[in-house]
């Protein structure tokens, strides 16, 4: 049982890495599902206030990902637009098989998005602007913690080897 806990809570890693880049998926919270299943195994010791404190920074974190970009949005004048078409550029950057899609797509889909709002170039580039900083501020956060839990995932999976498997 073990091995498969240790083994789903590897995909959750995974799933948790892919997640902070798509918003469709929780990052953060998936990682530390993996966490919670590697804890849930007989071979690694409770430790239930490691798992509490990393789930406080999985949800901040999550919940600051609806907060950064409105931020970035506001602070630079932008739209609802172009927070929505920020997420449908960053959608269609992952589909589209150029290089750099995943970056220029929420740029391009947030300038598209202040445009469709009637608002004159220079306004929507700047809202452009602002609203990619904040998905990209938003992503990079998300980012960080996975690949932190991450690390701790493995470095505990890798302490107690001999257990696990």
């Amino acid at each position: 049982m073990d091995i498969f806990l240790t083994i789903l809570g590897f995909l959750f890693m995974i799933i948790g890495l892919i997640g902070s880049f798509l918003p469709i998926l929780p990052g953060p919270p998936l990682s530390w599902v993996g966490l919670l299943l590697l804890y849930l195994t007989d071979a690694i010791p409770d430790n239930w206030t490691f798992l509490g404190i990393t789930l406080v920074i999985a949800l901040l974190v999550f919940a600051l990902d609806y907060v950064i970009p409105a931020i970035g949005a506001k602070r630079f004048g932008g739209t609802r637009a172009g927070m929505i078409g920020t997420t449908i550029g960053l959608i269609v950057g992952i589909l589209a098989p150029i290089p750099g899609g995943i970056i220029i797509g929420p740029f391009v889909g947030a300038l598209i998005g202040e445009l469709s709002n009637k608002a004159d170039s220079q306004t929507a580039l700047k809202a452009a602007f602002g609203s990619f900083l904040g998905f990209i501020t938003g992503t990079f956060i998300k980012f960080i913690v996975a690949i932190i839990y991450f690390g701790m995932f493995i470095n505990l999976v890798w302490d107690y080897k001999n257990v696990i498997f």
